[in-house]
């Protein structure tokens, strides 16, 4: 996978790398277990701070699109695929209107845990 990065972009580089990563998992040009690059490798591509791809791989990890493994680098997770990158991507935007609203993270999740159960 081709990874690009533009520095005039509104998006931060390590949201830049994720978006990437998310669509290709998306799109299925990435596949469950297929390894990503070397964090130090993609940086040195990008010309980025290698802190930028790790930023970026930690997102993707936090958000249960890539595992990390200890000294074998980045693998898209055997259960990711569109669904999850769908489900990823309503969730932040369900977490950004909540803010918008004055909502923190604790009272969104009990929203939703009381949705369907009244």
């Amino acid at each position: 996978m081709l990874f690009r990065v533009d520095a005039a972009s509104a998006l931060s580089l390590a949201e830049q790398i994720a978006v990437q990563v998310r669509a290709g998992v998306a799109g299925g040009t990435l596949v469950p277990g297929e390894r990503l690059p070397p964090a130090r490798d993609l940086a040195k591509a990008l010309q980025v701070n290698m802190h930028t791809v790790l930023r970026a791989y930690a997102q993707l990890r936090d958000e249960g699109v890539i595992e990390m493994r200890q000294g074998r680098g980045a693998f898209v997770r055997q259960d990711a695929g569109p669904g999850l990158i769908r489900v990823t991507e309503l969730a932040e935007q369900l977490m950004d209107e909540a803010r918008k609203l004055g909502m923190s993270q604790q009272d969104l999740v009990r929203l939703i845990g009381g949705v369907g159960h009244a």
